[in-house]
């Protein structure tokens, strides 16, 4: 006998495991049981397990008989005249949901010619396989399956129309694409989900070569030139919101230009940008500490307190709209969003679909870039040597297949396992006067010396990503610190120092600048007082001129050194616990 368990709780008995996974098939196909019902048969454990509950990934496939599909070419000419719905098919039998579990114990296949008829299951499309971002990449069959994955990653932090009423939102920390084009090089997955109204990239020229050396280690070369003609421009926008509060007490909160009496006042300059009811005016330039807009409330019934909402450390841009509205307890609500325009510069990160991402590393003026015999100049250069070690064979497949395309005028198809062959993108290229390799021989823009090697050259689809130098920049000088340990507050936003830890001192001493150690860790630097008798921390009093030691008197040597507050805070938390640590002193001298 077998366990029958329905949602992993005991339910019966069965003789005949066979049979009765069969019969509950044959139900759910006849639609008498619900199509939401998955089974299985483990013969390691003995038992039958059911599933019908929610939360389960499953996914379609066309039910196989006797090594033959069901969805025939008359089903499939029905669908095509619109006489047969998706749900048809799934009532009728001949699509059925699989979830993991189910899918252990069936056999699939990719194509119809592959069938046997010990298969139970056919791919509706082999692009199936994989999710919907992967299923974006083109030529994904010729690369390898972790730059699949990361080309599909990338895809998710691309910048493009995230979505089309972006002027009227407040979201948080987006980017808009200024320029967004649909790929030469696509799949069907972009057509059957609409892909190609929320674009997120752009068809560059690129070029596999070396440049000086500054396309090494991923970085890339980008054309200043294609740059300043709106290559990868995007907007960032960062909103920024007042409210005015209600306090116990009736004190509230008011959004205005303070007297100069109120607590905190700043200087007048300040408050420039600011109208009369202390709301900043659109289209207004703003930078690093200028008034967003400015809030003023009370803390007490006498006292009133300045405390504008300003612009956030490191940020800048243009004040892009301005809202007055309510929130749901009735207070006045003031959200502004900011607008900041981002060119590409040394530092942003750009990808392709293949996981091949990188930084930009110089930005050379057109003048000096490589050019083709036929004049043509790329707009970014890309390392040889990322290919070999990856092999992202679909990286260089996508450059024939843009060349190819953007020559011929047409949109070519790169859906994995039935994209257009490479054969058929070498004879485009031939047919239209161009090597079939897809190289060209190249000048160099400085010298204008022929280059002695062909160079592969052709067009690519690259996403701008939303990883920019803006954002990321951070340096200190000195700032605010905290309180228990006086050492730097942590954060770029709050305009915190930067943490040289134990390798980055290993960096320090091996470029012979030990000597920036001493200045790097003396943010903290204190001066206390050390009793030579006993060891401990002593009193300094230089008020009343007076140093003594609690528990040897002041008949002792009192020495002041130099230390770490950190450590000095460590010796206080050992106190704490009854430990009491002493410090021997030896002269320098």
């Amino acid at each position: 006998m077998i366990d029958v368990f329905i949602d992993e709780r005991y339910a019966g008995k069965v003789e005949n495991a066979e049979e009765f996974i069969k019969l509950v098939k044959e139900e759910r196909r006849k639609g008498k049981l619900p199509p939401e019902l998955n089974i299985s048969f483990s013969k390691r454990y003995n038992e039958i397990n059911v599933e019908i509950s929610r939360g389960r990934a499953r996914r379609p496939l066309i039910i196989v008989e006797d090594g033959k599909s069901r969805l025939t070419p008359d089903i499939i000419n029905q669908v095509e005249e619109n006489k047969l719905t998706w749900k048809d098919l799934v009532n009728k039998g001949i699509i059925e949901y699989l979830d993991a579990l189910e899918e252990e114990s069936s056999l699939v296949a990719l194509y119809e010619k592959d069938l046997t008829k010990d298969h139970s299951h056919l791919e509706i499309s082999p692009s199936m396989i994989l999710g919907l971002t992967t299923s974006l990449v083109p030529y994904s069959n010729f690369g390898q399956s972790s730059r699949l994955n990361r080309g599909s990653k990338t895809q998710k932090q691309a910048l493009g129309l995230y979505i089309s009423n972006y002027l009227l939102r407040m979201d948080t920390d987006v980017s808009v694409l200024q320029y967004p084009q649909r790929p030469i090089v696509h799949t069907i997955t972009q057509d059957i989900f609409n892909v190609n109204k929320h674009p997120a990239g752009q068809n560059v020229i690129i070029a596999i070569m070396s440049y000086q050396g500054y396309n090494m280690q991923d970085s890339l070369v980008i054309n200043k030139g294609s740059v300043q003609r709106g290559l990868g421009r995007s907007f960032y926008f960062r909103p920024y919101g007042a409210e005015e509060l209600r306090y116990s007490g009736g004190l509230i909160d008011e959004i205005g230009i303070p007297d100069k009496e109120v607590k905190g006042y700043r200087s007048e300059k300040e408050y420039r940008l600011l109208e009369e009811d202390g709301i900043i005016y659109p289209e207004a330039e703003i930078k690093t500490g200028f008034l967003g807009e400015l809030e003023d409330f009370s803390i007490a019934a006498s006292t009133r307190r300045e405390s504008s909402v300003t612009v956030k450390h490191g940020e800048a841009g243009v004040v892009d709209m301005v809202v007055l509205t309510e929130n749901e307890e009735g207070n006045k609500l003031v959200q502004i969003r900011a607008r900041d325009l981002r060119i590409p510069e040394i530092g942003d990160k750009f990808a392709s679909r293949h996981g091949q991402k990188g930084v930009i590393g110089l930005l050379v003026p057109h003048a000096d870039m490589p050019f083709t015999i036929s004049g043509i100049t790329p707009d970014l250069i890309f390392s040889p040597h990322s290919i070999p070690s990856r092999m992202t064979i679909s990286h260089l497949i996508e450059i024939i297949g843009g060349k190819a395309g953007a020559l011929s005028g047409q949109y070519i198809n790169g859906t994995i396992f039935e994209s257009q062959s490479e054969k058929e993108l070498r004879s485009f290229l031939k047919e239209l006067g161009f090597r079939e390799n897809g190289t060209e021989r190249m000048y160099n823009g400085i010298s204008g010396e022929e280059f002695k090697v062909d160079i592969f050259v052709g067009n690519m689809y690259y996403l701008k990503l939303k990883h920019m130098v803006a954002n990321k920049l951070h340096a200190r000088a000195s700032g605010r610190i905290q309180l228990l340990t006086r050492q730097p507050i942590e954060g770029r936003s709050k305009g915190g120092g930067l943490r040289l830890g134990e390798m980055e001192k290993d960096c320090f001493v091996a470029h012979g600048a030990s000597l920036l150690l001493k200045e790097r860790f003396d943010s903290d630097k204190t001066i206390v007082s050390v009793c030579e008798s006993c060891g401990l921390l002593a009193v300094n009093d230089p008020y009343r001129n007076r140093k003594f030691c609690t528990h040897c008197g002041s008949n002792v040597t009192i020495t002041p050194i130099e230390l770490s507050y950190a450590f000095k805070l460590l010796l206080d938390e050992l106190k704490s616990l009854c430990i009491y640590p002493k410090i021997k002193l030896v002269s320098k001298y």
